[in-house]
């Protein structure tokens, strides 16, 4: 083998490693780029969640504000209901008996 061949050789061994080496240091910023996507997705996941949890714990106390209200207007209705019929259980007892 010459010289020259030799050193050529040696050279092209000395780029393939450079170029290995390379491939390793595109391949950590690939793999730190990557990484730093997934967090990114991640934080951007558990917002949607925690906007989530907030949007069914408001629309919960909206329902149960509304049932509250509901059960407070039935109650209203049951008390005037149970208050009209003392009305007319009085008005049976202290007025005379017009249909006999």
């Amino acid at each position: 083998m010459k010289k020259l061949d030799m050193m050529t050789e040696k050279s092209d061994l000395r780029g393939n490693l450079k170029s290995k080496e390379q491939n390793i240091s595109k391949l950590k910023q690939d793999l730190a780029s990557w990484q730093k996507d997934v967090q990114e997705d991640i934080k951007r996941e558990q917002r949607g969640r925690k906007v989530a949890i907030e949007r069914a714990i408001q629309e919960f106390n909206k329902s149960k504000g509304q049932m509250r209200d509901k059960e407070k207007a039935f109650d209203d209705q049951i008390r005037t209901i149970e208050e009209a019929l003392q009305s007319i259980e009085e008005i049976d007892r202290v007025s005379p008996n017009v249909y006999s």
